[in-house]
């Protein structure tokens, strides 16, 4: 049984739902609805009701936490490589986090009781859905120690290298305002950072777009979070294909 996709949009550009064998995929097509999320939009709030589970194909959320004063700081991406909700199957339904889209594109989703019911099955699913969550955990865990050990250059080599890796393109459709928002920065301070990165010739900016010109030149400015998190990543799922 073939998925009754057209070929430029598909379950398996979700690089989680490429990893089900396809006896356990095929059941779930009918019921994984292609939606488009536009920039800025909010999958939920904190304390809100999770409705349904996001996969993303083409489009990157980022998970942060807003504080009593309105000031914000990312938390973890997350784009093809992942999905969006794991509350829904670990039993909490609701989170404190919010789930904002950072780069327009397109997901799947999935009603939370299908989520939960598929879980509640065993076998591949639950693994590879608590497998990510331990990825996804890794990821939490890692922004925190870069945030406070690192400089401002070093936390956006790590997050330009992490939305690339999500990104269709080298292209980056985002402002310095929205990176510092993410990092937890001041604006002044990303800035400079991605006026030095531009400076070396590592990448291009315009207003609103930042466009990579030499990756091998941003792992090397990076700190070690980026690779921790990528390595940890295709430890638990990249190695299951």
């Amino acid at each position: 049984m073939s998925l009754p996709v057209s070929p430029s949009h598909n379950p398996r550009q979700n690089h989680l739902l490429a990893t089900l064998p396809s006896a356990q995929l095929e059941p779930l097509v009918a019921h994984l609805e292609r939606v488009p999320l536009l920039l800025g939009d909010v999958l939920y709030e904190p304390g809100g009701q999770l409705l349904h589970a996001y996969f993303p194909t083409t489009a990157i959320v980022s998970l942060h936490y807003v504080m009593t004063s309105g000031a914000t700081a990312e938390a973890a991406g997350v784009g093809n490589e992942g999905m969006v909700g794991v509350s829904l199957f670990l039993g909490g339904n609701t989170t404190p986090s919010t789930a904002v889209v950072q780069t327009a594109g397109h997901a799947y989703r999935l009603g939370r009781h299908l989520l939960a019911q598929e879980f509640s099955r065993g076998g591949e699913m639950q693994r590879l859905l608590l497998r990510y969550t331990q990825a996804l955990l890794t990821q939490m865990m890692q922004t925190a120690a870069c945030n406070r050990h690192h400089v401002v250059e070093q936390q956006l080599c790590r997050w330009l290298l992490m939305a690339l890796d999500r990104a269709p393109s080298h292209e980056l459709i985002v402002t310095q305002e929205q990176v510092a928002n993410m990092l937890g920065v001041r604006r002044e301070g990303v800035t400079e950072a991605a006026r030095k990165l531009q400076h070396a010739g590592l990448i291009s900016y315009r207003r609103g777009h930042i466009t990579v010109l030499d990756r091998a030149g941003l792992e090397t400015n990076a700190c070690e979070c980026y690779a921790v998190v990528k390595e940890e990543l295709n430890r638990l799922l990249c190695d299951e294909r």
